[in-house]
């Protein structure tokens, strides 16, 4: 298991350059990076797209792709290394490859009356076509598309008259091929071009879905045009509002015949058109920036069932329904929008999926870097900014909290190869670029302030600015200078190196000065494994011997010094690795760049496991922090040496009270990734009753408690409206007036503020909006508002639900319609104004005593409908790899046993016991548990005293004790010894105690004591004996005999092992596997139940045993629990479905009976950790429990070669503590 770990993903950006880099089949839609592809598939459960894969096989630029026509899971990608690759998507495997095209294949596609051919063309033809399999397989050049007088641009099969094909070239012409008609070569150029030799390359052609010879076609300059290919003649020609504007791309609309929509290609217009007519039906501007392709998906996103219907009235309108009569219609607005979603990829790299029924983005992935990424680094000041410079020539800054670029420079720079932050608040970047010199851009202001020039034309590859003295900045160059000058231009030192240089930096140290006597010309250590140049390079700031290494071999490595041992390797970048940083505050968390356009965020904390326990178990300050040398020992432990550890260490020792409280607290918040713990200690905080005042400044920006959530929301609705006094709103790159005040209207609708938000619907011209809720204010202000509205009139009716449901007071009914549609934030806002009584619906007259209890009933409803909507959202972040985000949504509603097994479910088990600690009482059965696993951990590496530690701190943990200390392999002195530690006697009184349990007939006792004994193994026969007894009567249970075989588990594995034995260990690993079976249903683990019932089976089959467990019974019961689980959370679009028999019913029931509850509620459910979410781009394994491909991170068995993932391995663990292999070897992934 790899003890890097992955915990954020910044997707690289769609590719501006080629053309056919954006496709799309069934749930799925794919770009193309420079060199990775990124597919994204709908999760059905949540109506949302999310990165499902990143396929990286091309060493060199992609240039096309194509999803095929008859094969949802099969698409082809083509390259500039003269490849083309075929790939299977569920899989994320490569099936095919073509290594020689003899020229790079400029376009691509599948050949549509054909499954298994694959055409490509590159410049002037010829059109090659590649079958294969089959009979025919091998690449055959078409018989008449060949020797084009101009540049081929990109080509199209007919999806319905089979082998017809259109190429569009730049000089603006069209070929046309069709079998048992005459070629037509370069014909259809815009009449304006007729006679010249000038160029207006086609930019985008697609034939009519409707029609066998009808095609669109757009020129770069001439727009675009409909054409008859049989008579060669043109339809259509369209007319732009603009003439400015040019088209990039175009796309039919597959919901509405007749329909297209195109982009523009210099801003990001978004243009709905119909044959019928010449000019748009409709412009959406989406972006400053222009299209570069876009696809409409042919299957939506579906909307969840919802109906506004009254089961008992039939007078209420629909969802869809229009409020009011609509204003005349125009021209334009008799058109109705087509319901389609198209994904768009912009010039800039952004990619979003946008809804043209709704006028709203689904998602948009915006700004994302396209080209190789050289350097990375945090701003000093600010760590929840991570900056990087890239071959695209663009700086951008990324809010690692959220994943999203929230600045960017203006680009134009070239290469950019280095960037540097200003020290202090100055927020400013200094890059280092190609062949423009060095640059300081102003990240607020959005422009390059200064440039430096006195390396000339030679390419400066590093750049540093001084965080001592603020007004220097040091460059290094290709030109062999190293430059030291002031940030306004004057040059104070100038080095000459004898060739070029690579990297300056500047000391951060002003105490201490080490000295390196590079005079003895001895090298202290050649770390070996990297099989490419090395490029990117960092020491951890607070274990001195990490050193992390990244490679042109696309891996990372973490090195131990002292012994030049590789601790880790990581192997999910997809190209060489460039830059390295580390959080100034989170000194394990690191961030990392590639040529492959990702940054990826990493935690390095398993790496140094021990010294956070040593934190929990409040250990001495010798065992977490010292000096460099006793850090450096070979062999020594880790050690924190750090200005991060000292800072907090200094900071305790001034403290008098809640000493451990905080000691937990900044520990955990230095050891964890970003990601939502700092949010969650705000909570605990909020929980322990700390005075809001001292509840830091961007605590609304995350997940607030309830008690708050009105509070900070209202207050940020007041802080937006102030900007109607505000002549020019908040400067470059904030929002307009309009958006902001849009903003502020929003959030006090939501607070049952209906007044204030009509009149800002009304000062925004959306007079509509504000009448549909006037009358939940009163009938008086209604009528005034109608009179008003007489002065201005509305162009465009807009059907909204929300504002009639907080009008009535229909709470229920709008968080369905919230839930509905994924809007879960959304959804508990508005619970809570309810909860709080500020959403309330024309009052009726009632008795007062009648009133009053309705009330009662009323806050009682809208308190479960809170927590119902919090799971849910918690469940959301849970399932996209946040627990720690999910277990903020439980602690916001004051649950906090689920809030901390949502954190032991995701892994989190440092995080859970400090949370738990401090929570006290209310979180202890959920924190004793987090202490178990722990301790489990501790027994991996061997840490036994820390083990007993951990469990000493868990009420009456004998047992667990007990367990410990019969697994642990020592002499028989150190067996005494942590016999001594943990107030048990010594393993010769054991044997004593043992045989006395045994002549009493207490069975339960004896094992405890003969596994504790020097002959552990006589512990075998007797449990299993009591085990099958209880297993061959009719009313056992799952507590009766599970508790017996998981002390037997922790029989030392060494005695386990031992060949005379042999028939005692089937036995064990029978019965455990069955029992795993058992406790995985009743802990919801369906991923892995019929995995255990397999392994059981498999285990009864080859190894000879007298058991009362039979494969019949295993087979009846899977087959019980498949068809009655199925049943239940099948959806209505399952078919066929088959009902559960009655005989299947009956031996679930029965099963059910003997599973009983699971005692802590919250671990019900699958694990899920982070990182589950983030497809790698190069170590994909499969699953040897499932055969599945395994997404995230993954889990290696003892043989070395069998791999499950780390979420299964650690369910497995759970309830089965030996491995799926069946050799008797304990699973330990925690």
């Amino acid at each position: 298991m790899s003890q890097v770990k992955q915990v954020g993903l910044l997707a690289a950006g769609c590719q501006p350059w080629n053309k056919d880099v954006c496709v799309a089949s069934g749930d799925r839609f794919a770009y193309c990076a420079t060199l990775a592809i990124y597919v994204y598939q709908l999760d059905h459960r949540y109506n949302e797209f999310k990165l499902y894969a990143i396929m990286s096989e091309h060493k060199k630029t992609i240039t096309a792709i194509s999803w095929c026509p008859h094969n949802p899971d099969m698409f082809a990608s083509a390259s500039a290394d003269n490849l083309i690759i075929i790939w299977n998507v569920a899989e994320q495997k490569v099936i095919a490859r073509l290594d020689n095209t003899k020229g790079i294949p400029a376009s691509l596609s599948w050949c549509w009356n054909s499954g298994e051919a694959v055409a490509f063309v590159s410049h002037r033809g010829p059109l090659y076509i590649w079958t294969i399999s089959g009979t025919d397989c091998g690449v055959a050049v078409h018989k008449e598309a060949h020797s084009f007088l101009s540049d081929i641009c990109l080509f199209r099969w007919h999806p319905r008259k089979k082998g017809k094909v259109v190429f569009g070239h730049t000089d603006g012409s069209l070929s046309i091929f069709q079998p048992g008609a005459k070629s037509q070569k370069h014909v259809l150029r815009p009449e304006s071009l007729e006679g010249t030799d000038e160029e207006d390359p086609i930019t985008a052609l697609e034939w009519d879905p409707l029609s066998t010879d009808y095609l669109l076609v757009a020129n770069l300059h001439n727009g675009i045009r409909l054409v008859d290919s049989e008579s060669l003649s043109c339809i259509t020609t369209f007319s732009f509002p603009s003439s400015a504007a040019s088209v990039q791309c175009l796309a039919w609309v597959p919901s509405a015949p007749g329909m297209f929509i195109t982009g523009d290609s210099q801003v990001g217009v978004l243009r709905v058109w119909n044959v019928s007519r010449t000019t748009p039906i409709d412009n959406f501007k989406l972006k400053k920036t222009g299209f570069h392709a876009l696809h409409v998906l042919s299957s939506s996103p579906k909307k969840k069932c919802y109906s506004a219907h009254s089961p008992s009235k039939n007078h209420h309108t629909s969802s869809t329904s229009e409020a009011i009569p609509p204003p005349t219609l125009s021209q334009n607005q008799a058109f109705s929008l087509p319901p389609g979603h198209v994904v768009c990829c912009f010039m800039d790299g952004g990619v979003g999926l946008y809804d043209m029924g709704e006028k709203k983005w689904n998602f948009l992935r915006d700004l994302g870097h396209v080209e190789t990424i050289f350097d990375c680094k945090f701003k000093p000041d600010d760590p929840n900014l991570l900056a990087t410079a890239s071959f695209d020539g663009t700086i951008k800054v990324w809010d690692i909290n959220t994943l999203k670029a929230v600045y960017t420079s203006p680009g134009n720079e070239g290469v950019i190869y280095s960037l540097s932050w200003a020290p202090g608040d100055l927020n400013c970047i200094a890059g280092a670029t190609s062949r423009n010199g060095a640059f300081i851009w102003d990240v607020k202001k959005g422009k390059t302030v200064t440039r430096f020039n006195e390396h000339g034309k030679n390419g400066i590859f590093c750049i540093a600015w001084s965080h001592k003295d603020s007004k220097r900045i040091a460059t290094c160059s290709g030109d062999g200078f190293c430059i030291i000058r002031t940030i306004d231009g004057k040059v104070l030192h100038k080095y000459k190196h004898p060739a070029a240089v690579f990297g300056c930096d500047w000391s951060q140290n002003n105490n201490t000065v080490r000295i390196w006597d590079y005079t003895q010309d001895a090298c202290i250590n050649i770390l070996s494994g990297h099989k490419a140049p090395v490029r990117g390079l960092m020491w951890n700031t607070e274990v001195p011997y990490l050193l992390i290494s990244g490679s042109w071999d696309y891996t990372i490595r973490v090195w131990d010094t002292r012994d030049g041992t590789c601790l880790d390797t990581v192997y999910d970048h997809g190209a060489d690795v460039y830059g390295l940083t580390c959080h100034p505050n989170r000194p394990f968390t690191m961030a990392s760049c590639s040529r492959d356009s990702t940054v990826r965020l990493w935690s390095l904390t398993p790496l140094i496991s021990p010294l956070q326990i040593n934190i929990l178990a409040d250990q001495q300050w010798e065992e977490i922090i010292g000096n460099t040398d006793r850090a450096m020992a070979s062999g020594a432990p880790p050690l924190l040496c750090g200005k991060v550890s000292r800072d907090i260490k200094q900071e305790l020792d001034k403290l008098t009270s809640n000493v451990r409280v905080k000691k937990l607290r900044w520990f955990s918040e230095c050891l964890s990734p970003p990601g939502g713990s700092k949010n969650l200690w705000d909570l605990v905080a909020v929980l322990k009753d700390q005075d809001d005042s001292l509840l830091p400044q961007n605590y609304c920006k995350g997940i607030m408690h309830m008690k708050h959530l009105i509070r900070f929301k209202t207050s940020k609705a007041q802080e937006l409206t102030t900007v109607k006094m505000s002549k020019f709103g908040g400067g470059v790159g904030a929002p307009s007036k309009e958006e902001r005040l849009k903003e502020a209207a929003e959030i006090h609708l939501r607070l049952g503020q209906i007044q204030r938000y009509c009149e800002l619907m009304v000062e925004l011209g959306e007079w509509d909006k504000a009448l549909s809720v006037a009358p939940g204010v009163s009938m008086k202000y209604w009528r005034k508002l109608m009179q008003r509205r007489a002065d201005q009139l509305i162009q465009e009716g807009n059907d909204e639900l929300i504002p009639y449901c907080i009008a009535t007071g229909d709470v229920k009914k709008l968080v369905k319609f919230f839930t509905s549609r994924g809007q879960l934030n959304e959804a508990l806002l508005v619970t809570q104004a309810a909860r709080e009584g500020n959403i309330q619906g024309p009052q009726i007259t009632a008795p007062n005593e009648a009133a009053c209890g309705d009330g009662n009933n009323k806050s009682e409803d809208y308190n479960d409908l809170l927590h119902r909507v919090s799971k849910e959202l918690a469940e959301w972040y849970f399932q996209d790899g946040r627990a720690v985000l999910a277990a903020c949504c439980h602690l916001a509603v004051n649950d906090i046993e689920l809030a901390m097994s949502n954190l032991i479910r995701g892994n989190e088990l440092e995080l859970a016991v400090c949370v738990g600690t401090v929570l006290g009482d209310s979180a202890m059965p959920v924190t004793n548990y987090a202490l178990e696993l722990l301790a489990r951990r501790c027994m991996l590496t061997t840490a036994w005293d820390l083990a007993a530690d951990l469990l000493t701190m868990i009420p009456n943990s004998e047992l667990l004790l007990i367990k410990l200390n019969a697994f642990y392999p020592g002499s028989i002195a150190e067996v005494n010894d942590l016999h001594e530690k943990c107030h048990l006697p010594t393993s010769e009184e054991c044997l004593q105690v043992a045989e006395t349990y045994q002549n009493e007939g207490e069975t339960f006792q004896a094992v405890k004591y003969y596994l504790l004994s020097p002959v552990p193994e006589k512990a075998l026969p007797i449990g299993l004996l009591y085990v099958k007894e209880q297993l061959s009567s009719s009313d056992w249970n799952l507590d009766s005999v599970h508790g017996i075989l998981d002390l037997l588990s922790y029989i030392r594995t060494d005695r386990l092992m031992l060949h005379k034995y042999s028939e005692f260990r089937n036995e064990l690993l029978i019965f455990c596997g069955y029992i795993a079976a058992l406790l995985a249903i009743r802990r919801c683990y369906n991923s892995i139940v019929p995995a255990l019932y397999e392994y059981t089976s498999q285990l009864l089959k080859r190894r000879e045993v007298t058991v009362p467990t039979q494969i019949e019974q295993l087979s009846a019961e899977l087959d019980g629990w498949r068809a009655c689980t199925h049943s239940a959370s099948r959806s209505l679009e399952d078919l066929p479905y088959t009902p559960p028999s009655e005989c299947q019913r009956e031996v679930y029931n029965i099963l059910l009976n003997r599973i009983k509850e699971e005692p802590i509620k919250g671990l019900i459910g699958p694990d899920y950790v982070t990182g589950s979410n983030l497809p790698s781009h190069s170590d994909v394994h499969t699953s040897c429990l499932t055969g599945l491909r395994i997404q995230g991170p993954v889990y290696f068995l003892e043989d070395g070669k069998s791999v499950i993932s780390l979420n299964d391995a650690l369910m497995w663990a759970k309830v089965n503590p030996f491995s799926p292999l069946g050799t008797g070897i304990r699973l330990n992934p925690f």
